[in-house]
């Protein structure tokens, strides 16, 4: 038996998901894709919710392993580290908003095609 989703909906649904991660900062960020993935039951849309998620696990899980020493370094010598260490933050930035940006292009050019982010461990 054959199902055909809706397109647009896919695109709406898989671009809300990745994009949510925009919102990291809010714990709010990662209970977006957790719904959508309870609630649709489009096999693309459930697998770009579920690399979401692993994207959220990742963000935090690398902001906090290298923010922690950072914040304390910069304490510790008295904002010199943060000055120092701002290259990596900003890369930190960018490949966090890219590589959302880039989720969110092949959500809206390859709706039926789930996205997978490259080196990001998996926890779903």
């Amino acid at each position: 038996m054959q199902f055909t989703y809706n397109t647009d909906k896919r695109k709406l649904l898989s671009s809300l998901s990745h994009g949510a991660i925009f919102f990291s900062t809010t714990l709010f960020s990662i209970g977006v894709p957790i719904v959508i993935n309870l609630l649709s039951d489009d096999p693309v849309v459930k697998s770009n919710a579920k690399e979401s998620i692993n994207f959220h696990f990742n963000v935090w899980f690398w902001a906090t392993l290298i923010g922690i020493p950072l914040g304390i370094l910069s304490w510790l010598t008295f904002g010199l580290g943060g000055i120092l260490f701002f290259p990596v933050v900003a890369l930190g930035f960018l490949l966090h908003w890219g590589l959302t940006i880039w989720a969110l292009l092949h959500c809206f050019s390859q709706p039926d095609e789930p996205f997978r982010y490259p080196f990001i461990f998996r926890l779903f």
